[in-house]
Parts: C-alpha cells; sequence; structure tokens
C-alpha cells in the first residue's frame, strides 16, 4: 500500500512497526518519532522521468514519499504546488546574489500548515475518526479547520487568547468548534492533548504527531524540483515548533538519497528573538529551555517547542545555522516584502526574509550566495501587524484639496525621459 517501514524516535534511536505511536513509549511525550520509509524501492518508482510525466501539481505527487496508501481519499482542495517566484530587486536589498520566494500563502486557506493538515485529515479518515483537533496559534488550526470540511469531518480547535482576529474567523467560517483559551499556547496544547486522549478525537498537533511533518516536508521537495533538481545554497525557514525546518530539510536529505540531487542546501533556521528557545539550544548543545514567548510573529510564538530536537538536528546536518531577528526587524521585512517582491507575507514568513538580511550583515551567508525564503503565510492572516507595519494612508477631502501636495512629497510626478 506504500512505502514506510516503520518509526524512529529523534531522542533514543528506537525503531518500531507499529503506526499507531504518535511518541516513543521509552521516552514519552518527549520521544519525537520520525517516519522511515524503504528508499531503494522508492528511488525505483519515484524518478525525475516519472515526476515529468505527472500532471497533478500538487503534494500529492510525491505520494512514495507520504505515509498514505494507494487508495486513500484525498481532500479535494488544492494543497502544495505554489509558486517559487525570483525577486532580484529583494536580492539586492537583503544583499544575496540571487533569491527566490516560496510563497505558500497561496494554499488554500493561506499558509503552509494545509500540506500538514490535508495528511492530517487522510490519516484520520484511514483509522474511520470522524473528528480532528489540534492547537493552534491560528494556520495550524485554520488549516486544519478548512481541510475537515472538505473531508465531511468535524474538527474541534483550541486557541489561546491572543489568537488573531481574522485566523479565529477563519475556523469560524470552516464550521469548527472552536475554544478560546484564557491563557497561553501551552495551556491550550495540554488542553487539546487532554481532551484527544479522553475523547478519542484524531490528534493534529504536529509537534508530536509524526505524520504531520511527512506533509510539511512537501514544501521541500516542490522547491527541489522546481529549481530543476540544483538546489539553493541556502533556504531560509521561520520556526515555531521546530516542525516545519525539520521537514524541509527530510526533503533535501531524501531527495540526495534518492539520488534526484546532487547536493543539498544548507538550512538558515529563524526564530523571533522574543521567542527563541530552539536558537538556544542549537547555540549551547543543551536540551531546549521552556520561556514566556513575547514576538509580533504568533504563528512562530512558542515558548515550550516540542519538536526541538528535529529541528536542531536538521540545521545541524545541514550545514547551517539558526539566527533570530527582532520584532522591529520583522515589520520592516513585511515592508520590503511587499514592495520589493510583491508578496504579503505575516510576520512569520517575513521572519525568514528578515533572517536572510541579518545572515548577510554578520557574515554568516556569502553576499554572492543563492537563497529560498519558504513564505510560510499570507499577511492578510494577520492585519493588525500589517497595518503596523505599513502605516496609515493618506487622508484628504472629497474636493481633493492636499493630493497635490501628497503627489509632490510622495514623487510621483514623472520626470521628463
Amino acid at each position: 500500500m506504500d512505502f514506510v517501514r516503520g518509526l524512529r524516535c529523534v531522542f533514543c534511536g528506537s525503531h518500531y512497526r507499529s503506526r499507531a505511536l504518535c511518541t516513543c513509549p521509552r521516552c514519552g511525550i518527549s520521544g519525537i518519532l520520525d517516519v522511515l520509509y524503504d528508499y531503494p524501492s522508492v528511488a525505483r518508482s519515484l524518478t525525475r522521468r516519472v515526476l515529468a510525466g505527472r500532471r497533478e501539481p500538487g503534494q500529492w505527487r510525491y505520494r512514495e514519499l507520504l505515509p498514505i496508501g494507494a487508495g486513500a481519499k484525498l481532500p479535494q482542495l488544492a494543497v502544495g504546488g505554489t509558486p517559487l517566484t525570483l525577486a532580484p530587486a529583494l536580492a539586492r536589498h537583503v544583499g544575496v546574489g540571487r533569491l527566490l520566494l516560496k510563497d505558500d500563502g497561496r494554499n488554500a486557506t493561506g499558509s503552509l500548515k494545509d500540506r500538514a493538515s490535508a495528511l492530517g485529515v487522510v490519516k484520520a479518515r484511514e483509522r474511520r475518526q470522524k473528528i480532528i483537533a489540534c492547537a493552534s496559534t491560528g494556520n495550524a488550526a485554520s488549516s486544519c479547520a478548512g481541510m475537515a470540511a472538505s473531508m465531511g469531518l468535524r474538527s474541534v480547535i483550541f486557541v489561546p487568547e491572543r489568537a488573531p482576529e481574522p485566523k479565529v474567523t477563519q475556523l469560524l467560517i470552516f464550521g469548527a468548534t472552536v475554544i478560546r483559551v484564557g491563557g497561553s499556547y501551552e495551556q491550550a496544547f495540554q488542553l487539546c492533548q487532554q481532551a484527544c486522549e479522553r475523547w478519542g478525537w484524531y490528534n493534529r498537533n504536529c509537534a508530536i504527531n509524526p505524520y504531520l511533518v511527512e506533509g510539511k516536508k512537501t514544501v521541500g521537495l516542490e522547491i527541489g524540483e522546481q529549481m530543476e533538481w540544483e538546489p539553493a545554497d541556502w533556504v531560509a525557514v521561520s520556526v515555531g515548533d521546530g516542525c516545519t525546518v525539520a521537514g524541509v530539510w527530510k526533503a533535501f536529505r531524501e531527495l540526495r538519497q534518492l539520488g534526484l540531487i546532487a547536493r543539498t542546501p544548507r538550512i538558515l533556521g529563524v526564530q523571533a528573538a522574543g521567542a527563541a528557545p530552539v536558537t538556544a539550544a542549537f547555540q549551547s548543545g543543551e536540551a531546549v529551555r521552556p520561556l514566556e514567548p513575547r514576538t509580533v510573529a504568533d504563528s512562530i510564538a512558542v515558548g515550550v517547542p516540542r519538536n526541538w530536537k528535529k529541528a536542531v538536528l536538521a540545521v545541524r546536518e545541514s550545514g547551517g545555522t539558526m539566527i533570530n531577528v527582532s520584532d522591529d526587524e520583522i515589520l520592516e521585512a513585511m515592508r520590503y516584502t511587499g514592495r520589493l517582491a510583491g508578496i504579503f507575507a505575516e510576520p512569520a514568513a517575513a521572519t525568514a526574509v528578515a533572517g536572510l538580511r541579518r545572515a548577510v550583515a554578520e557574515g554568516v551567508m556569502r553576499r554572492r550566495a543563492s537563497a529560498v525564503a519558504v513564505i510560510t503565510g499570507n499577511g492578510l492572516k494577520d492585519i493588525q501587524s500589517a497595518r503596523t507595519a505599513a502605516g496609515q494612508p493618506f487622508e484628504i477631502a472629497p474636493d481633493g484639496a492636499g493630493l497635490d501636495d501628497i503627489v509632490c512629497r510622495q514623487e510621483l510626478i514623472p520626470r521628463p525621459s
């Protein structure tokens, strides 16, 4: 039915054949598992020629590297196949030789999390579970609710009180049962865990469900194929729980293992300075230390990242590094990404671009380097932050009084050629 051969704990290395596990029985809740495949068999089935002949544009074209059966019912919503756009003006501003943006804000519900949620609802249907649940600051929640609705499943979503209203509204439109917890994301997560165990709902939390990361890795598989199997020097990814950056690296590692690419890119993991426990663990070599997150980038405001080990191992194995950026840098990156590349990135997505600029300024990255920044979510999901970044419109009277002055100050009068 598929090429999955088992699960491996990233902490103790134990292997399991059971597919019903979420975490390692020996290590408990902290024992994050990784999905293992029969790569020799995958290599015979998934070749450049085979991929060139496949018509489906989304993430399901890589089905040999996904934990789904051949006859699995898939969501009808478009997932994956998002554009990889060359951004020369933005490259000059950031300071790299060549820059491309992977715009996953184009997914069905507006974020990269659709990749994980699409796989989540498929797995829920496989297990004949009719209710799927997760805890989220917004993007994972809205993607879960949207994908569930498209598959005829019910969803229960736990969100912290700071979740942006546009994201909460999206949940309600998709028919989710939304439970706003008067506290932190960590408290919402714990309540969701308890509810899933008590009532038997399918647990979509990517932090402990190993299958969800497999959906996220498809963004890396797409980048590899879209770049015609010649990866950039660096791929920048914003980091919250650690699932996305781990998935991106796994994609490139698998592409190399299958002989589809000859070399892998280095990974730049970027955290908001006010929510950077994974960076601290990467730099110290010690276990992650929980903290109270404080950042405008709500999608990566995770103080207790459960996938930190996968993230640290991924960045280190790639030969890359991790870096932090301030909220001011994030808001500035929202502005220049929009004005120089025409892509509206939410704060967490703009964090990756801000990280590239800082990496160049600190000498971590060569100015001639090529890079891809993963735009993980659309800016419309957090209008309040976008308004803070963008500023206010000009106000004039109905008779146009003051328009000439605005035009002059903004230098909008064309000069003779």
